[in-house]
Order: C-alpha cells, then structure tokens, then sequence
C-alpha cells in the first residue's frame, strides 16, 4: 500500500460548460505536472493570467522524479516552495562509488560555505506537486487550475491557438495567445501537431523500487558497478522522506518490464541489496534509458517545456531539474511578450537557450549510459582499468561517470548575453551564486533578485541614467554608503565581493542568470545591454 495518501482534488464545471461569456487566455498549460505547476505560479508572480489543465486529479503516482538539485531549489524558493522542500527532504551532498565490494571514490558537491539552499534534496515528485498545488492556490484571480479537463486537439490561429478540450460535464473549446505544452513524455500535444522526438533509445533497462523501511543509512548517494548482490549489474540507492529509499538496479535489454515488476520476483532482488529485514514496497518501475528531444521546442504559438520538450535517462538528476529550468527560462520571456514589453522575437531566445540546455543534459546522460553499461569488450576494459585507477589517481576520478549530476546551464555566448568587461567577478551567462546579505536583518542575495531586471552594483557606483524598469542592488561592506533609489544590502562577510568581484556591476536577468558584467558603466552601456537582453537590439 503507498505511503503517501493520495487526495483527488476536485473537479469543477469550466465557466466555458456554464454559459460564461468567452475568454481569451494569455496563456494556456497543458500539463499539471511540476513544470506545468511552476510555470503557472511564474506566470502569476508575473502577472499574467493563465489556465493549466490536466486530464488526471491526482498527484503524479509514485515518487519518479526524486533528487532536487541546489539551482532548481533557488527557483522553487523564488516561486514560493523551496523552504517547503528543504523542510520535507532529505539533504545530502556526499556521493560514493562502489566497485563490486570496494569503494572506489567520494565527493562533496558543495564544500563551500554561504549558500541558503544545500547541493540537493531528495523529495518524492508527488509531494512537489502537492506544495505547487497549494501555492498556485494563493493565486485565484491568475491561475485557472482545471482537473479532468483532457485536451483532445490543438489548432494554431496564427496569433493564437485554440484546444479543445473534454471534461467530465462534455466538451468545449478555449483559445488563448499562447500554449504551453508540458504534458509529459507521452505528450498528447506533441502528437496533435505531428511531431516527434530524435535521439537515442539505449539498449538497457532498470528497475526502480521504492522501499519502505526503518534503516541507518546515511543521507548519501551510493551508487554501484557490479555489486556482488547486483552481480555484472548496476545499482543506486538513495534515501528519501517517510523512512522510503529509492534502489535502482540495472536489468539488462532482454528484461520483460511486465515480468520483473511483479512483487514475486521484486522482493528478492531487495533482500540481495539490504538483507532479510522488514520492508515493504511502496511503488515499482521499469524503465528504458532514453536521450531524444524535439528538433525545436516552439512551434508557432504553441511552446514545449519539460519531458514534452526532451527526454532523458535518469542517473544525473537531469529530468526534472531540467525541466524546471525551463519553465525558468521561458516565463519570463513570455510575460514581457504579453504585456507588449519585448517583441515576439523574443520567445526564439527559448529554443536557442534551452535546446543547448537539453543537449547538455542528454551528453551528459549518454556517456553515463555508456560508461554504466559498456557494450563492448573495449568498453568494458577502459571502464574497470578507470574504476581501479580511481582509488588513487585523480585524473581517473574524473573519468568516473555514473551520472554527471545536473548543474545549472551556462547560456555564455548566447543572443541575449552582452559581453563581458573585466576579467574578474561571476562570468556572464552563468547562474548566479547566492551568499548571505543583510537588509535589516539577515537574508540571501537571491531573495532580491527575479522579480524583473535588476542593476547590481558590488562595492561600485551606478550612474544616473539607468532605465527606470530595471530594479537597483547596491552590496556594500560600508554600513555609511547609499546609492539613490538603490536597495542597499551589506555583504556579511565580504562573500558577495569575493564571488562577484569588488567594483563589478552586473544586469542580472529575471531567471536569475547574469546578462551583462562591466568593471566600470555609463547608463547608455547598461541600457544598450537591457535592450540586447530583452531581444530589441
């Protein structure tokens, strides 16, 4: 029996079923999975009415997505949710690597002080979706969140789309400027419009089990080559909330997924891994390793986001991180273009900026692949010789690839970044660092930035013509200095100069992603770069 207690939430007639005047929606979302859910709330902090519809009323079943990277965690904090996930995870930051009885290698993904949000959390994906649920709640004037509404076709109107969709009470169309596809690797949207994915499917599948039991392992990430309870194999074990831990365990392409779900043969493949104990199983899955995405994510007026958009294999935590992210990416963009503050172009800057994320992810998660599961005799010598090699050398650790675990993605070079000035500080495209600041009392850098464009100037004087839209961030040491119209934050400890730079000004994006740095700026030179980063120059 799961663990978690699933609550339907509640169907509701659509005002379009009750002879309710028609509207025409900013945005529409299909999808009420976690990227659907975030780019709602976005939306709504950004002051665009949107309405999310889902063909289920449930949470998603199972924990799938688990592990919540520290830059998906910043943007979960700016929608509202991250202290509710710190709160309920499992923090870990220590990751090991076995080799059949032998630990080959350990690492610390974040050995550095200053930061508000940990390097992970593990938190099964239903109780995300439950807190995004209950915060796009705070929004009833913004976020139409309708259940049991399935979206049956899709029509471009050429500065709009129209969906129709089926409910409980019959069938209705609704229109909307723009729509966001965020309904899952079976995207019922991306099959509407004839698309499909390309890319890889791996030759290799993988059980995953959810296991409820007391236990004293510690909050780590253990990951196996050729356990001797794995024999030839590979395995993962994690620890999550509500005493359950995630075991996954590689079954091999000639697996019948239907068979090896079955408890029967379940459960003994467990006791190998953690012994004869009491325990119970709270959900299982097979899974196929995948790394495929769509040519292009927008399509007219109609944008794909999250595992709709690209799919990836799951060892790295690039799934759903990466979907979140591009929920991040994209909101903004679509906000300024509904509210007739940036042009249309703008929304190019998403396929351009996310498709070199998406491609990231699935390198990343394709060496992975091969180094986890060689299929060659070759292969398979160049990985034992470094997983031996590992034990004392470090240009062999480096080498060591059981999931290149997801970090944020650089968008350096890219339409909407303006080169750098200096040499020093945070480099431009990067996702900005956090550190301790105080205003009053003490709080986090990036809880004062995201809301729009910001002018961040660190130990260094802005000029006067700076564009009225942009938000101003003046970090200091010396509790006397002000700047007009500046929010001023002290620099607890000097930790803001150091990972930025003293004398540095920066023009920081509202996905939090540093758009220009300059050692020194005149206003034109700020503006020139704002209207570069809002795709009008």
């Amino acid at each position: 029996m799961p663990r978690y207690d699933y609550k339907p939430f509640a169907y509701a007639t659509p005002p379009e079923l009750r002879g309710a005047e028609r509207e025409r929606y900013p945005v529409l979302i299909v999808g009420a999975g976690p990227v659907g859910l975030a780019a709602a709330i976005d939306c709504a902090l950004r002051g665009v009415k949107c309405v999310v519809l889902d063909d289920n009323n449930v949470v998603s079943l199972g924990s799938r997505a688990i592990c919540w990277s520290k830059r998906t965690l910043e943007i979960m904090d700016r929608l509202g949710i991250g202290d509710r996930m710190v709160d309920k995870g499992v923090t870990w930051k220590v990751g090991r690597l076995f080799h059949r009885e032998r630990e080959v290698w350990n690492f610390d993904l974040q050995p550095e002080p200053g930061h508000k949000m940990p390097a992970f959390v593990n938190l099964q994906q239903y109780y995300v979706e439950q807190y995004l649920v209950e915060r796009a709640r705070d929004f009833p004037d913004l976020i139409d969140l309708r259940w049991k509404n399935r979206v049956t076709a899709v029509e471009q109107l050429g500065h709009g789309v129209r969906a129709s969709v089926e409910t409980p009470d019959g069938e209705y169309t609704i229109e909307a400027e723009w729509l966001i596809a965020c309904d899952g690797a079976r995207s019922s949207v991306r099959g509407m419009l004839g698309l499909d994915f390309e890319g890889k499917v791996f030759e290799e599948r993988f059980l995953i089990a959810d296991v409820e039991m007391q236990a004293d392992f510690p909050s780590e990430r253990w990951f196996w080559f050729e356990p001797p309870f794995h024999a030839g194999q590979s395995a993962l074990l994690h620890k999550q909330p509500d005493n359950i831990y995630r075991i996954d365990l590689q079954l091999g392409w000639d697996a019948d997924p239907d068979e090896e779900k079955k408890p029967e043969n379940v459960i003994p493949r467990i006791e190998r891994v953690i012994g004869h104990r009491d325990f119970s199983l709270d959900w299982v899955s097979v899974y196929t390793f995948q790394c495929r995405r769509l040519q292009r994510f927008v399509h007219d007026r109609v944008i794909f986001a999250g595992d709709s958009a690209h799919i990836v294999s799951p060892f790295g935590a690039r799934g759903g991180n990466g979907g979140i992210q591009d929920a991040d990416n994209l909101i903004w963009k679509l906000a300024m273009v509904v509210k007739g503050e940036a042009p249309e172009s703008l929304i190019v800057s998403y396929d351009e900026e996310r498709i070199f994320g998406a491609d990231e992810n699935i390198r990343n998660s394709s060496r992975a692949t091969a180094f986890m599961t060689p299929k060659t005799e070759m292969e398979k010598i160049f990985r034992d010789s470094v997983l031996e090699l590992a034990d004392e050398q470090d240009f062999a650790r480096k080498l060591v690839n059981s999931g290149r675990l997801s970090r944020p993605c650089s968008l350096a070079g890219f339409s909407l970044q303006t080169r750098a000035a200096g040499k020093q500080g945070l480099a431009v495209g990067s996702a900005m660092v956090d550190a301790p600041v105080q205003n009053g009392k003490t709080g986090w850098l990036l809880n004062h930035v995201g809301a729009g464009f910001t002018v961040m100037a660190v130990e260094a004087d802005l000029p006067d013509a700076v564009p009225d839209a942009l938000a101003k961030l003046f970090v200091t040491r010396d509790l006397s200095r002000r700047i007009n119209g500046a929010v001023t934050l002290i620099d607890c400890d000097g930790i803001v100069a150091d990972r930025y730079g003293e004398g540095m000004i920066y023009l920081i994006r509202p996905d939090q992603h540093v758009a220009a740095r300059f050692a020194s700026a005149e206003g034109h030179r700020i503006t020139a770069a704002f209207e570069r980063a809002t795709g009008r120059r």
